[in-house]
């Protein structure tokens, strides 16, 4: 069979349509034709050559959901369900080794030095090259840990919880305790900012603050459950830290969770948070230039837990998941623009202007 896909062959270039053939699948391997696929910011930091992970040729995407189409042999979901052709699955994105320390060991697979990424790291160039979501069908290895999900929802709305919303709930993982009467400030209304705050909310949080310089982001970050926003080019930063200090007895923040992928959102961040609170640092994914850390006043004097987010594993993508099932109303308004595949490159364009929220490519 043949496939289309949309290709990067260099960087600062238009993605090339290119057609592949595939003879045969991996040995333990699965078929599956693209029903959506979402496009990240990582996606264009990627495509301008800011990720030093990526190899060229590659096809981009590694959110993606798909029906099987094929497999060779027998599978299994996450859950223990037998997989079937005709079904419906989201897959974590990343496969590990499952051999090194940080697999058997520190129990942190998502900090594999072995780990192949879908759309990220893992070349076209060499058979069975379609190993990326911007495609029409797309081989996954027999290692890839898959979950089969409900045909009910629309692939559209599920697609950033195989990045964005699982790296989300990794965060919320690594908290030392419930949020149940937290204050959370979100900084950044994009869809990991806007999932964020979903999550917060479903997890207990009493007061979830959005901070961010859209207006429709903003309003959207409202209707997911935001108790109140704050849009950044209408207030200084002394204002913002001013109206956390009321709302929380002049402590500051329980958690303050930096979504907006800039690391220059930190030095505004560390005077949101409360003495022994809580940062994640879940949005920053690319090399930036530092930032001045007054490592005595921000870091020791209050004692805070600071906590770089990296990734995501299989347990984050199944709560991800869940979590979007429960709330697709919300979710569904994220995704903005539905292009087809052929469109990749108007759709990075989108992302890249700010004109969209969530792009989704899907196949004809």
């Amino acid at each position: 069979m043949k496939a289309k896909a949309m290709v990067l062959e260099q960087f600062n270039q238009p993605l090339v349509q290119r057609e592949f053939e595939l003879s045969r699948l991996p040995e333990g391997a699965l078929l599956v034709k693209i029903l959506a696929s979402g496009v990240c910011g990582s996606d264009l930091h990627m495509a301008e050559g800011e990720d030093p992970r990526t190899p060229l040729p590659i096809i981009l995407g590694h959110e993606g959901v798909g029906e099987i189409v094929q497999i060779d042999g027998k599978k299994k979901d996450l859950n223990g369900e037998e997989l079937n052709s005709g079904d419906w699955i989201i897959w974590n994105r990343g496969i590990v080794c499952n051999e090194c320390f940080w697999c058997k060991v520190a129990r942190q697979p998502y900090l594999c030095p072995n780990r192949k990424t879908y759309g990220i790291n893992l070349s076209c160039r060499d058979y069975p090259h379609l190993l990326g979501a911007y495609a029409e069908y797309m081989v996954l290895f027999k290692e890839t840990e898959i979950l089969k999900i409900p045909k009910s929802i629309d692939p559209a709305n599920l697609v950033l919880a195989g990045c964005s919303g699982a790296t989300a709930m990794h965060g919320f993982d690594v908290l030392s305790e419930p949020l149940l009467g937290k204050t959370v400030v979100v900084q950044g209304a994009g869809p990991l900012g806007v999932f964020c705050v979903v999550a917060a909310k479903s997890l207990g949080a009493s007061t979830v603050v959005m901070i961010s310089g859209t207006k429709q982001r903003l309003e959207l970050a409202m209707e997911a459950g935001a108790d109140m926003v704050l849009n950044r080019h209408e207030s200084s930063s002394e204002e913002r830290i001013a109206i956390l200090k009321t709302l929380t007895h002049n402590r500051g923040a329980d958690v303050v969770i930096e979504a907006s992928g800039s690391s220059n959102a930190l030095i505004e961040g560390f005077n949101l948070l409360r003495r022994g609170g809580t940062y994640l640092v879940t949005g920053v994914a690319v090399p930036q230039q530092a930032i001045p850390v007054d490592v005595y006043k921000d870091l020791v004097f209050k004692n805070i837990d600071l906590k770089g987010i990296w990734v995501s594993d299989a347990r984050h993508l199944i709560q991800a998941v869940e979590l979007v099932i429960r709330h697709e109303k919300v979710f569904e308004k994220l995704v903005t623009h539905r292009l087809p595949l052929e469109k990749a490159n108007e759709a990075l364009r989108l992302v890249e202007e700010r004109q969209a929220l969530k792009v989704v490519l899907t196949c004809q």
